[in-house]
């Protein structure tokens, strides 16, 4: 097979997989496909959290017998018993020829441990294709398996002189719809969506996905040191529809009543906190939450990635809000870098992504 077929058949694989964006976590987004005699036979993806992997609906979805052909796959198959059984028992099962692996699973229980086993049974196999680009795709999974702490994006959207509102506070809207309808397919990827009470006091954000198509709906987390937040707010009223977690450092049963979770913490600790979230399987968060919770979060270094919406507008005043707040730097050399940037256009709005590049204290 040459190698521009098989980049093709594997760019098959990454788009499957993305389908499953929002309803595996905190398992990885994989795809697979077969093929045989040149041609595409089955199709799979990860499709929900608990049911089965990729392979195997690859396997379901085949439209003739697989004895012989090669299976392209984003993720190394695993090899141990979980909420499904071992995609490599299956593999061997149907008598696959070769498997071509985007990247090697980070979970130390499978690393390597898929591949030998495949091996052993005299399957040929391929490993590290195209991983780069597959690393982008599990980016949230690489961090959560490999310290069981949540992956951290932050999200604004600025006009071009830096500003998140104006003077009065007014920020709706910033961005054109397009731009705006994107970041729903952004909070529809992530586990978890976090605001400061300030954000719901002042804008009565909903803090949900809305988009035409089927999404699973975001934990809310509102950070809420003195228990601030409405009763009537829209998060609140919701709370039985839409998990609703607020971080506090006083308690009421009234919420409670409600359906709000409340999260007490003697000293709201944004770190400590995002250990807690992790060691409950919450992989990852969507960070909205005005300049003081931005500035803060990347004060303490817990930023991963960053998705910065940026309008061709200005506005101006020296009051108006600016995405980040918190301590800051004090020295440009020590600034916030952002490495393996995007760009994306949404008519005349631009979306810069990119990650945090971390020193090897941060989490």
């Amino acid at each position: 097979m040459e190698q521009h077929e098989k980049e093709m058949y594997m760019k098959r694989a990454i788009e499957l997989a993305y389908k499953g964006e929002g309803f595996v976590n905190p398992n990885p987004l994989v795809g697979a496909v077969i093929v045989k005699d040149g041609r595409i036979i089955g199709e799979g993806y990860h499709q929900r959290f608990g049911e089965s992997h990729a392979e195997v609906n690859a396997f379901l979805n085949a439209t003739e017998d697989v004895t012989g052909a090669t299976i392209f796959v984003t993720l190394e198959p695993c090899s141990h018993f979980g909420k499904q059984p071992p995609c490599v028992h299956a593999i061997i099962d149907k008598k696959i020829k070769k498997v071509i692996v985007g990247m090697l699973d980070p979970n130390p229980v499978v690393y390597m441990n898929g591949i030998k086993k495949l091996q052993a049974a005299g399957i040929e196999v391929e490993y590290n294709f195209m991983a780069d680009e597959i690393k982008r795709v599990n980016e949230i999974f690489i961090k959560y398996i490999t310290t069981r702490r949540p992956f951290v994006a932050m999200k604004y959207a600025m006009t071009l002189d830096g500003k998140l509102a104006t003077k009065d506070f007014d920020s709706k809207w910033i961005t054109n719809e397009a731009a705006r309808h994107h970041v729903h397919e952004l909070r529809a990827r992530y586990m978890a969506i976090l605001a400061g009470v300030n954000t719901i006091i002042k804008d009565d954000a909903s803090l949900n996905v809305r988009l035409e198509r089927d999404a699973k709906q975001p934990i809310r987390i509102i950070l809420d040191p003195n228990l601030e937040i409405p009763k009537e707010s829209f998060v609140v009223k919701t709370a039985n529809e839409q998990p609703t977690w607020v971080v506090s450092e006083k308690f009421d049963q009234t919420l409670v009543d409600l359906g709000v979770r409340i999260i007490k913490m003697d000293k709201i600790d944004l770190r400590q906190l995002l250990i807690n979230l992790g060691d409950e399987g919450v992989d990852s968060i969507f960070v909205e939450g005005g300049a003081y919770t931005h500035g803060t979060f990347l004060d303490e270094g817990l930023v991963d990635k960053v998705y910065a919406y940026i309008s061709p507008k200005l506005i101006g005043g020296r009051n108006a809000l600016t995405p980040v707040s918190g301590e800051g730097v004090s020295l440009m050399k020590n600034a916030h870098l952002l490495e393996d940037i995007r760009m994306q256009f949404f008519d005349q709005d631009i979306l810069i992504e990119g990650l945090v590049k971390k020193d090897n204290n941060e989490i």
